[in-house]
C-alpha cells in the first residue's frame, strides 16, 4: 500500500488583517452616524440601511476571527486543523443578513402604515456617505474573494451595501422631487430583495461544504478522468473530495493498479492535481487488486 500526501501550507492564503480592521472601523462610525440621522430623518430606509450595516459589522468580526483561528496548526486532537470554522462563520453570515432582513422588513412596514414624513436631505448626504465607505471597504476584499468563501461573504457584504446605500440616495431624490413618503419604505422592501439575492448563493454553498460536497469550484469528473487515465491504472474507486476550510481542498482516492505504483508517480499525481485542479491535500492508496470496502462511491 503506497500513499501519497501532500501537507504544503497554501501560500495564496490571504488573512486581510488591515483589511478586517479598516472595514470594522469605518463600518461601526457610519452605522452611529447613520442610525442618529435615520432617527432624525424619521426614515425607515436609512435605519433599515444601518440595520444591514450593523449586521455586516458582526460579520466581518466573526470572518476575521474565523480566518486567524484557520491559521492555527493542526494538533492531536484537530487533525485538519480548523480550517471548517470559516465555513461556519460563511453560514453564520449569512443567517444574519436574514435575519437583517426580516427586521427591515418589518420596520419598513411599520412605517408605510403610519405614512409619516420624512427628511429627503438628510437621506442623500448620509447615504452618498455610505457609498463610499462601503465601496472601499469592498474593494479591500476584492482581491481575495475569488479564493476564499470567507472573504467572498465580506466582500458580498459591503458591495451589497454599497448598492443598498445607492437606492437609497434615489429614494431620498425621488421623495425631493414627488413628495411622495411612501419611497421611503418601499426603498426599504427593496433592500430586503437585494439582500436575501446576494445571500442566498453564499448560504447554499456553505451548507455544501458543511455537508462535505465536492466544492462547486473543483471539476469532479475531471479529477476523477485524470486518474482513470495515468499509465498502470485500472480502476479507481473510493474518490472523495470535500474542503478542508474556504481555500484548501481534500481528495482521497484508491487506485487498482496491478503492477503497483511507483513514488515518482504519486509525485507528480500530487503536483498535477495541485496545479490542474486546486486540490492541495491529497492521499492516493494504491492496490494491486480491489479491496472489498463498505462503502464505494464507484469511479469506473
Amino acid at each position: 500500500m503506497s500513499h501519497s500526501h501532500n501537507h504544503a501550507h497554501h501560500t495564496g492564503e490571504v488573512t486581510h488583517k488591515k483589511a478586517f480592521a479598516i472595514g470594522i472601523a469605518l463600518n461601526v462610525a457610519f452605522v452611529i452616524v447613520e442610525a442618529v440621522y435615520g432617527w432624525i430623518a424619521n426614515s425607515s430606509a436609512l435605519l433599515a440601511d444601518a440595520g444591514h450595516n450593523f449586521g455586516d459589522v458582526f460579520s466581518l468580526v466573526f470572518a476575521w476571527g474565523a480566518a486567524w483561528i484557520a491559521t492555527k496548526k493542526p494538533d492531536d486532537n484537530y487533525t485538519y486543523g480548523y480550517r471548517k470554522t470559516t465555513i461556519l462563520v460563511s453560514i453564520l453570515n449569512a443567517i444574519l443578513l436574514f435575519v437583517a432582513a426580516g427586521l427591515i422588513l418589518y420596520r419598513a412596514i411599520d412605517q408605510l402604515r403610519v405614512a409619516s414624513a420624512v427628511n429627503s436631505n438628510t437621506i442623500i448626504w448620509v447615504a452618498l456617505v455610505g457609498i463610499g465607505i462601503n465601496t472601499a471597504t469592498a474593494l479591500m476584499f476584492m482581491k481575495g474573494q475569488k479564493d476564499d468563501l470567507n472573504i467572498r461573504g465580506a466582500f458580498l457584504h459591503m458591495a451589497a451595501d454599497a448598492a443598498v446605500s445607492l437606492g437609497v440616495v434615489v429614494a431620498g431624490l425621488l421623495i425631493t422631487w414627488t413628495g411622495y413618503n411612501w419611497i421611503d419604505p418601499l426603498v426599504s422592501f427593496i433592500i430586503v430583495l437585494v439582500i436575501i439575492w446576494s445571500t442566498w448563493k453564499l448560504f447554499m454553498e456553505s451548507i455544501r461544504l458543511v455537508l462535505d460536497a465536492v466544492p462547486g469550484n473543483i471539476d469532479r469528473d475531471g479529477v476523477n478522468d485524470y486518474l482513470k487515465k495515468l499509465p498502470g491504472v485500472e480502476r479507481v474507486h473510493d474518490l472523495h473530495i470535500w474542503a478542508l476550510g474556504t481555500t484548501k481542498t481534500a481528495l482521497t482516492a484508491h487506485l487498482v493498479m496491478p503492477d503497483g505504483g511507483s513514488d515518482e508517480l504519486l509525485v507528480k499525481i500530487r503536483s498535477d492535481l495541485a496545479k490542474e485542479f486546486g486540490i492541495n491535500h491529497a492521499t492516493i492508496q494504491v492496490e494491486r487488486k480491489e479491496q472489498n470496502d463498505s462503502f464505494h462511491p464507484h469511479c469506473s
